[in-house]
């Protein structure tokens, strides 16, 4: 008996579209990252460089993403042997990537979910120095006397900080020291890898539905914290060193690569995330409006975040009496450390720190779906009549879970946390994105030709797309993200864990191939394939910048094609048959 090969399929409606994507590209970096560097950048001078790279990369790449991924129905792989066979290495370097990622960022998820169960305790853990763990440096603000003054008190330790480094992390003295496993990590670490294959494990269908509540739930905790921070005192302080412009930051070219870097990590641009993302959307869906939108929207979630984080960090520095700066941070050390002590000294302390955590896990588990999802699609695509039958999807789902689980246990051992900084530090890190994001747009903006991108639009959604993006994808994207990578070489500094620890040099190779092996896809794969095609070397590389003719004829759309009008359909394969000199019958 035959086996049933099963439709790929699309979203139940465009709303699941909207809120997965949403969820996808507004997660942790929004609350924790950009706030901070809008801080120790300028302020609000730093706006300028963001908008810089909003309009030159995020938005351009954001759209071009969204609409080769809808135009060609495929994965973040097989799209490219439809638009540019040449540059697959794009997408083996973004699924490389994204690998990393799922083995890292749910890690984050479980420490968060370990501080949301702490929350629920009569009196939080992270607030006194009367634990089993703390040591005799600790310093409860809670308990401070109001004749000694935080600044004199140069060899403490925060009760916050003693519970994160020795509770939580239990951490060791450096990376050779792995130690035990932090058996309370791993159960939440167990919880979250179920909660995620079963939000997934039956592709659109499941995600669809999950972003219903994972989407936008995390809006509404965030619209809590932002009206209690404001209400607190000192609020006023934090928006003040959160916005304060300094123009002078302006001349500091770390100021814009720490721009570029958060908005190619916060857009989810150059690993294959929109593109995944938008193949499961119907070919006439408007797709162009929807980029338009969900831009606005990731970047105004970055500006409120900053307002919730940083009236919270003023009240902090209020209650201390201490600067801004000196409870401002980024990452782990402000989810971890800062805001926990600051929800300490609030009434009520329980009821915000669930919020916070709560929202935390619900904004970072939507991206951890989605890389999870992005993986699990490229990989069906590329063998479509093998893995599109009944419960091929579910096996490989469970065996992919299995084997992220299995590889980041030694990242929640005693010396896991310097194992998990490398891998964030080389494996995920700006630079690597950047490579893939130069040559995305050089094939599809070169090679596969802009003027085309600009037919697609118009033919899936009757919209003529503005100008600009086409000078973009032509000029300023490559130009702008080629001199962003250039310059993280240029002021590359090794990696050190809290400022102080110096990793060994075995580790930073590590750290080096790691990085490698993701950009090295991209020249490997071109290669690869001049190599072992026939005919000459020209004859091959022009069959490899070639797309294929026929890729705009999908199953769902070939009845609304029929119903084109005769000059549209040639114009349309006008613009295809000047792409490359290739005889085909149409």
């Amino acid at each position: 008996m035959e086996q049933v090969v099963e439709g790929r399929g699309h979203w139940a409606s465009k709303v699941e579209f909207l809120l997965a994507t949403a969820g996808n590209v507004v997660g942790l970096g929004n609350v924790w990252r950009f706030p901070y560097l809008c801080y120790k950048y300028g302020g609000g001078a730093f706006l300028l460089p963001y908008l810089v790279f909003v309009v030159t990369c995020g938005a351009p790449l954001f759209m071009l993403e969204s609409v080769i991924g809808q135009y060609t129905q495929e994965g973040s792989i097989t799209c490219w042997r439809k638009l540019c066979p040449l540059a697959e290495g794009i997408g083996y370097g973004g699924l490389t990537i994204l690998v990393y990622s799922c083995m890292t960022y749910i890690i984050i998820l479980a420490w968060s979910f370990l501080y949301l169960v702490f929350s629920f305790s009569p009196q939080l853990p992270w607030s006194t120095c009367d634990n089993y763990w703390n040591t005799n440096d600790c310093f409860d603000f809670l308990k401070r006397n109001g004749t000694i003054q935080w600044t004199n008190r140069t060899n403490t330790t925060s009760a916050a900080t003693e519970f994160w480094e020795r509770r939580v992390l239990a951490i060791s003295g450096g990376i050779e020291e792995i130690g035990s496993i932090r058996w309370e990590v791993l159960l939440c670490l167990i919880a979250l890898w179920i909660i995620c294959y079963f939000s997934i494990w039956k592709g659109v269908k499941s995600t669809g539905k999950v972003v219903y509540f994972t989407a936008t739930f995390p809006y509404v905790m965030l619209l809590i914290l932002l009206i209690r921070g404001l209400s607190l005192p000192g609020a006023y302080e934090g928006i003040q060193f959160y916005l304060l412009p300094e123009p002078s930051q302006l001349m500091d070219t770390q100021v814009w690569m720490a721009a570029g870097s958060q908005i190619f990590f916060s857009y989810s641009v150059g690993v294959g995330s929109l593109i995944v993302l938008s193949s499961y959307n119907k070919y006439n869906n408007n797709v162009y409006k929807d980029c338009l939108w969900l831009c606005l929207l990731n970047s105004c979630t970055s500006v409120v975040a900053g307002f919730a984080v940083f009236s919270v960090l003023g009240f902090m520095a209020h209650e201390q009496g201490v600067p801004v700066s000196d409870v401002a941070e980024s990452g782990p050390g402000l989810a971890f450390i800062a805001y926990p002590q600051a929800m300490a000294m609030m009434p009520a302390p329980q009821l915000w720190s669930v919020c916070f955590f709560a929202m935390l896990i619900l904004l970072g588990l939507d991206t951890q779906f989605v890389a999870m999802e992005v993986v699990m699609t490229s990989i069906i695509d590329m063998f479509l009549t093998v893995m599109h039958r009944p419960g091929r999807r579910e096996r490989l789902l469970l065996f992919f879970s299995l084997f992220c689980f299995f590889t980041q246990l030694i990242m929640i051992t005693e010396g896991g946390m310097y194992l998990f900084q490398l891998f964030d530090y080389y494996a995920c890190n700006g630079a690597c994105i950047f490579f893939l994001c130069i040559f995305e747009s050089l094939a599809l903006g070169w090679i596969f030709g802009a003027d085309q991108l600009y037919a697609i639009i118009k033919h899936m959604t009757g919209v003529q797309a503005n100008p600009f993006f086409k000078i973009c994808w032509l000029y300023l994207t490559p130009l702008v993200t080629l001199s962003t990578f250039i310059c993280s070489f240029v002021r590359y500094e090794p990696l050190k864990f809290n400022r102080w620890y110096v990793y060994p040099v075995w580790a930073y190779t590590l750290g080096w191939v790691l990085a490698l092996s993701s950009i090295l896809m991209v020249p490997g794969w071109a290669l690869l394939k001049l190599a072992t095609g026939s005919g000459t070397f020209i004859q091959r590389l022009r069959h490899l910048c070639c797309p294929d003719p026929e890729c705009h004829v999908t199953p769902k759309t070939e009845t609304e094609l029929q119903k084109l009008e005769a000059t549209k359909r040639a114009d349309w394969l006008l613009i295809l048959n000047s792409c490359c000199v290739v005889n085909h019958e149409y």
